[in-house]
Formats: structure tokens, C-alpha cells, sequence
């Protein structure tokens, strides 16, 4: 599955468009996450905890984006974009949506 956040892909032509597909995923964040959190907001430095909370919600939110694609007999999804939402206190949703297409090459 090609992935991109461009109208087209170089080298590939678009002979079916399927519309919208979309994926998301709501995750809370974690107490000992919170805690070290608030330890690195004193001496600084990277959250690793809300990293990888981000990248794994990112890979499944693309994931079920991808999974959709493939049901309609897509090979590529173009435009994709990324959005985040707060959905309760500690909790928010990541969601991915771009256009499922069928692309051949070359492009013409």
C-alpha cells in the first residue's frame, strides 16, 4: 500500500478513486507515564512514555486506514492527514484519513 500526503504519486497514474477511508484510535494516557512526565518537566528532556503512546496510537490508527483501503481494492491512499481530538480528561483520539485509489504505472 502506498502511502502519501500528496495529490499524486510521481510515476503512477490514478484509474479508480474510492473515496474516503479513515482510521483512528482513543488512548488514555498512563499514570507512571504522567509521573515521569512531570520529573522531566523539572530537569527536561524527552517524554519517551507519550512518544511511544503517540507512535504506537500513529501505526494503528494507519493501520485500520489501511486495512479499509485494501477491503475497497485500493493500492494507495493519497492526501493523508493526521488529526488528534481530546475525547475526556487523559484520553484523546488520533485519526488518519486521506483517499483510497488504484494506481497503475506509468503515469501518462
Amino acid at each position: 500500500m502506498v502511502l502519501t500526503n500528496t495529490e499524486t504519486i510521481p510515476g503512477k497514474r490514478i484509474v479508480e478513486h474510492f473515496g474516503l477511508v479513515s482510521g483512528s484510535t482513543v488512548r488514555a494516557r498512563h499514570v507512571g507515564a504522567d509521573i515521569a512526565a512531570g520529573l522531566k518537566n523539572v530537569v527536561g528532556g524527552e517524554l519517551r512514555g507519550y512518544t511511544q503512546l503517540l507512535n504506537e496510537s500513529r501505526n494503528q490508527a494507519v493501520q485500520r486506514m489501511i486495512q479499509t483501503a485494501e477491503q475497497l481494492g485500493a493500492n494507495a491512499v493519497i492526501n493523508v492527514r493526521f488529526s488528534t481530538s481530546s475525547i475526556a480528561q487523559g484520553a484523546a483520539e488520533l485519526y488518519v484519513y486521506g483517499t483510497a485509489v488504484r494506481v497503475d504505472s506509468p503515469a501518462t
